[in-house]
């Protein structure tokens, strides 16, 4: 029988604060790091290394044995987890790292939808439709031009592009774990299926496209392989799992509307990355309408006092 999960509380808002903060600072060190490091490696690198720190813990904890009736499910989250990070690392050489924090954090949108479909417990509202709406017409204002109105940047936009495919991997991939036999099993086997999976896929894509070679072992390259796979990977990814199996998916969403706000703080002020009017219309979009998919309860209260009704 699945677990009840309960909506999420103070203490769930304590621990995803310190994890939005982690994944926004996540894309201002990929994008620090690229020219020692390819992208695509720092994302290989990254898996490999929390890979390994999950498989010792599950020795440690146990899990192995629910491989059986779970590696179907593991694949699938796997592979999208990797695909995920492939577009992300792709799409970081073409666009911001503030650009891209907004776009990848679509994914509670993603998951909204998939769950819309596959659980009946998790049926999308009408304020919530209203939200994936606002979403998708910021996401398309912040589309309309690159850095201004006037001057439509092709490369911005198809990293723009990626980003919102990422976005939607990473959606997928919760929907999978949600709806799949992963949501009873052992967050480390959960999330060692995603870094395996992905470290595979994604040292395979360096080496047919020749950035294996794109490595120079500075300082920043170390540091930003070394946070990504042991804080961001490793730490913060089992914190979120150990979350999911805890609160509804939808009300932890709610929160992550403060990552792309950290990502785009820090791509301005560590990389000194531009905004333009359109991309600042179109984040608030995008952020307002997650807020509408993910705290629909919250935004119902409140548009009930706003009308006067009980």
């Amino acid at each position: 029988m699945s677990a009840t999960r309960r909506s999420a509380d103070g203490f769930a808002l304590q621990v995803m604060v310190g994890l939005c903060l982690i994944w926004g600072v996540q894309q201002v060190m990929i994008k620090w790091a690229a020219p020692d490091i390819a992208p695509v490696m720092q994302a290989a690198g990254r898996s490999g290394i929390s890979a390994l720190l999950v498989g010792l813990l599950i020795c440690w904890k146990g899990g192995w044995d629910q491989v059986g009736t779970t590696w179907r499910g593991g694949l699938l989250a796997g592979a999208l987890f990797g695909l995920e990070f492939f577009f992300i690392a792709e799409g970081l050489q073409l666009t911001t790292a503030a650009h891209m924090s907004v776009f990848l954090y679509t994914a509670p949108i993603f998951t909204a939808l998939g769950v819309h479909w596959l659980l009946p417990s998790e049926r999308l509202r009408p304020v919530q439709w209203l939200g994936i709406f606002l979403a998708f017409v910021g996401i398309a204002v912040a589309f309309a031009g690159g850095v201004s109105w006037d001057n439509l940047d092709h490369r911005m936009l198809m990293g723009d592009a990626l980003g919102v495919l990422a976005g939607a991997s990473w959606g997928a991939t919760t929907v999978v774990v949600r709806a799949s036999r992963l949501s009873e099993a052992p967050v480390t086997l959960t999330l060692f299926y995603q870094l395996i999976v992905g470290f595979v896929g994604l040292l395979l894509i360096a080496i047919l496209s020749g950035q294996v070679t794109h490595v120079s072992l500075t300082t920043v390259a170390v540091a930003s392989v070394l946070f990504q796979g042991l804080v961001v990977s490793f730490f913060s990814y089992l914190t979120w799992f150990w979350l999911l199996r805890r609160y509804l998916a939808a009300n932890l969403a709610v929160f992550s509307f403060m990552t792309p706000l950290f990502g785009v703080t820090f791509g301005v002020v560590l990389l000194g990355e531009e905004l333009s009017l359109n991309f600042v219309i179109g984040a608030v979009l995008v952020l307002l309408g997650i807020t509408f998919v993910s705290a629909e309860q919250w935004v119902r209260r409140r548009l009930r006092k706003a009308l006067g009704q009980p």
